[in-house]
């Protein structure tokens, strides 16, 4: 490893430890049970989370990264500079109602800005217990705010001395602090690398079998004792931990009796860089051998895993449940150890469980064959999970489905979806399912909100709501209402009989109607049965004699939007947790709906603004034909800032295309304004480097935060003789006569609205009778992954065949030539960019007059 390579590691090592201790530090100010810290990243939109304390990062892997611009607490701290206090799940609905829909659980939670002087870092963040009054939290809040402080000097000090303090990486994983030893442990030491001493007690002398004096006192010596297996992998976790990354899960390992043990590492001392001291404490994975014997004996399957996802304890009949011997089990992530648990509804059960502290309970489906022992092949396919939290550690029972296991267990939940899954239990077989949705689709939300983030139109939103709520909650008919002065017109409809809601769109607020009544109240409307909305209100038209109906407000920061119905096919019960999730989605779904309606407003008037600036005709003169081709991007506000023009200058023509950075109307307004320029200059036949430098100190000038690339070219249409000037814009193509097509190389200066005082050199060329100049903007030649040049020299390709004998019908012409140089791009379901195209061609003098 060079010695910068050495530096970097270093660098990160120390930066690591710093955060997992100041994390540690602000879970015990706020007296919380997990928290993290989120760092900015290299991409200036993106917060990325480095440390993760007191939860296993697989079950939170959605929330590793996050968009500054999405409305999450963390994200809104960091641009706000601003602490975020969060008491409980209601003021978390009510605030962000996407993180409600991703993790609906009952718990609060604190964030705060960790910044310097000069500097914004990231976010410290902090998950505790529920509070019903905020102000019993001002005093955490506060606490936690002087850690965020001492955190932000740090690494504030770490960037003066050259370390870049950004995090790229996945999150480090951490065990929360601890009060003390861990519990149940048999033998501790100590390890200082600067002295290259282990020191231990007692009881790790008895369980290795050795005296202290007989012991080398090496950590050599000591791994070998303690992993008789791999003494490599432990060695290598020592050292890691005194750079400062001790692992995220305690290490099995094997002592001389052969009995497994658990080997837990962290740092220690008060050295500010590393090596850092390491103590270790080794630990018995059990309960105690008489916690252990009665466990043994239960016809239930009991396990504990610690708040990391880390198999502490298994008893004989879970072992047999899960498939997989004790050994096998122990001392492993859950999710390694047993694989088939790695799905999505039931890391949603697991991830309530590490948020509240309330048991969870809900089906899972063992697959046959894998790693299983012989009984388990003959026993049930669907299984009971209980997971009981507890304040260091989970502990979970299975139950074969078809028997119970005492008059407490819960009732079982539903499959997904509210309706059995396929090959699942049946009625004969336990006591029949409760129809209705459970916690087990709460998983959808997560994928709700992040498909939501994607949409920017009003059908967009209503497509994806379609496609990922309706399905999540067994729903089969879907309808959404707009509000506009003062009536609700329908957006979006789907498994309604065709023409059934044609008489509700464009009710006014007055109509008493339930879509009406869920907006003018703010209040959700849950109706387990049709003649119980009929019965509500009276004389409605019913679109069907079953099934169940919610009628949901949709309101964005106070603002009503409009009403969303979700409709079922058979009668059926909300639980208030499925009523709270579905508030928090519509709340989610309103806030995409008024963004969207924002969007649509402005794109229409940018592209108004656009087709207005545009021109409508282009000069012309009899010895030059010009065509040009405008394509708008698919993306973003589907209008931005290229455009192409034709000016008479003189007794010439000057030939303009260029490219305003950025989309919306803001670019489409600078484009009009940088158009009119160039054309009032070409108009009083400046030459082409006066015309870039007038127009770099107009919008200089203008300040509009925005520079643009721009290619000018001046035509003698008799003589041929062109004069070019270029800032920063892709350079022109010209296909000769005879077919040959060559990339021209003309110097050019920077873009316009950058460098007041800049310099645009001008190019002088011919342009034969026959031959064809183009000119382009990059959006005809880029694509997402390539190189930009391989997208020009594909355009030359095209361009070459272009007025050939082997040309595609039509291409001989110049129109035609532009067709198919844009055919792609119009053929394409998405362009990342807008595309301007210009062509000119120049006949002889007496083809002209002739």
């Amino acid at each position: 490893m060079t010695g910068s390579a050495e530096r970097e590691v270093q660098a990160l090592n120390s930066l690591a430890a710093l955060l997992s201790g100041s994390v540690a530090d602000a879970i015990r100010a706020a007296r919380g049970f997990a928290g993290g810290v989120y760092l900015r990243s290299s991409n200036p939109e993106l917060l990325r989370l480095a440390v993760l304390a007191g939860l296993p990062g697989q079950l939170f892997r959605p929330w590793w990264r996050m968009p500054l611009a999405r409305p999450f607490p963390a994200a809104e701290s960091h641009r706000t500079g601003m602490e975020v206090l969060l008491a409980d799940a209601t003021e978390t609905m009510r605030r962000y109602p996407q993180l409600a829909a991703g993790l609906p659980f009952q718990f609060g939670s604190l964030y705060v800005p960790v910044v310097s002087a000069s500097s914004s870092f990231g976010v410290l963040t902090v998950l505790r217990p529920a509070a019903s009054d905020a102000t019993d939290v001002l005093p955490d809040r506060d606490r936690m705010t002087a850690v965020a402080e001492n955190l932000g000097t740090a690494l504030s000090v770490l960037e003066k001395d050259g370390a870049e303090v950004v995090w790229d990486g996945e999150p480090l994983c951490v065990r929360p602090p601890a009060e003390g030893l861990p519990p149940r442990y048999v033998g501790r030491f100590t390890w200082d690398p600067a002295a290259g001493e282990v020191t231990g007690d007692d009881a790790l002398w008895a369980l290795l079998g050795t005296g202290a004096k007989a012991f080398p006192g090496t950590p050599q010596a000591l791994t070998h004792a303690l992993a008789l297996d791999d003494p490599h992998v432990l060695l290598a976790a020592l050292h890691e931990t005194a750079a400062g990354r001790p692992p995220a899960h305690p290490l099995p390992v094997h002592t001389v009796n052969g009995g497994l043990r658990l080997l837990e590492l962290w740092t220690t001392g008060n050295a500010l860089v590393p090596p850092y001291s390491v103590s270790g404490a080794v630990v018995d994975p059990g309960p105690g051998p008489a916690a252990d014997g009665a466990a043994d004996l239960l016809p239930e399957g009991v396990f504990a895993l610690d708040r990391l996802g880390l198999i502490t304890y298994v008893n004989p009949r879970a072992a047999e449940l899960l498939g997989r011997p004790r050994a096998e089990l122990l001392g492993r992530p859950l999710w390694q150890a047993v694989p088939w648990l790695a799905q999505p509804s039931y890391e949603d059960h697991l991830r309530g469980a590490l948020l509240t502290p309330e048991p969870v309970h809900f089906q899972v489906a063992r697959p046959r064959g894998g790693h299983r022992t012989p009984a388990a092949d003959h026993a049930d396919t669907w299984l009971t999970m209980s997971v009981y939290p507890g304040p260091g550690s989970l502990t979970c029972k299975l139950i074969p489905m078809g028997r119970v296991a005492d008059t407490t267990e819960a009732p079982e939940a539903a499959p997904l979806h509210g309706r059995p899954a396929a090959n699942g239990p049946s009625a004969s077989g336990t006591a029949e399912l409760a129809t209705g949705i459970t916690t087990t689709a709460l998983y959808h939300p997560v994928v709700l909100a992040m498909a939501l983030a994607e949409a920017v139109t009003a059908r967009q939103v209503s497509e994806t709501v379609m496609r990922e709520l309706l399905p999540a909650f067994g729903g089969r008919r879907l309808a959404i209402y707009l509000l506009q002065d003062r009536r609700l017109y329908l957006a979006w409809e789907t498994g309604f009989p065709q023409g059934f809601l044609a008489p509700f769109d464009g009710v006014g607020l007055d109509a008493k109607l339930p879509g009406v009544e869920t907006l003018t109240t703010g209040r959700p409307l849950f109706f387990e049965s049709m003649p119980q909305l009929a019965a509500a209100y009276p004389g409605i038209p019913l679109d069907s004699k079953e099934g169940a109906r919610a009628f949901l407000p949709l309101i964005a920061s106070g603002r009503p939007v409009g009403s969303c119905i979700l409709g079922f096919d058979r009668s059926r019960g909300f639980s208030t947790e499925e009523r709270s999730v579905l508030t928090a989605l519509t709340g989610l779904i309103a806030q995409s709906l008024e963004r969207a309606r924002r969007y649509d407003s402005e794109a229409a008037l940018a592209r108004g603004l656009q087709e207005a600036l545009l021109p409508h005709r282009l000069s012309a003169h009899p010895q030059v034909e010009t065509a040009g081709r405008y394509l708008p991007g698919t993306k973003g506000m589907d209008v931005g800032g290229d455009w192409y023009d034709v000016v008479e200058a003189g007794d010439g023509l000057a030939l303009v295309i260029g490219d305003v950075q950025g989309h919306g109307v803001q670019a489409a307004a600078t484009m009009g304004q940088l158009r009119s320029a160039v054309r009032a200059f070409a108009l009083s036949d400046h030459p082409p480097n006066e015309v870039m430098s007038h127009t770099n100190r107009l919008l200089i000038d203008l300040d509009p935060g925005q520079f643009a690339s721009c290619c000018y070219v001046r035509l003698d249409p008799v003589t041929g003789v062109a004069r070019a000037a270029r800032a920063g814009h892709p350079q022109p193509l010209l296909r000769h006569p005879d077919g040959r097509t060559e990339l021209l190389d003309l110097p050019g200066g920077v873009v316009l609205g950058v460098a007041p005082r800049a310099r645009y050199p001008v190019t002088e060329l011919t342009l034969e009778p026959g031959a064809v100049l183009a000119l382009y903007t990059d959006g005809l030649v880029e694509c997402p992954g390539a190189d930009i040049d391989d997208g020009i020299e594909r355009l030359r390709a095209t361009l070459s065949r272009t007025g050939t004998p082997h040309a595609r019908p039509g291409a001989s012409s110049l129109s035609g030539a532009a067709d198919l140089l844009t055919e792609d791009a119009r053929r394409a379901t998405e362009r990342p960019d807008d595309i301007a195209l210009l062509l000119t061609t120049r006949s002889s003098t007496r083809e002209g007059r002739h």
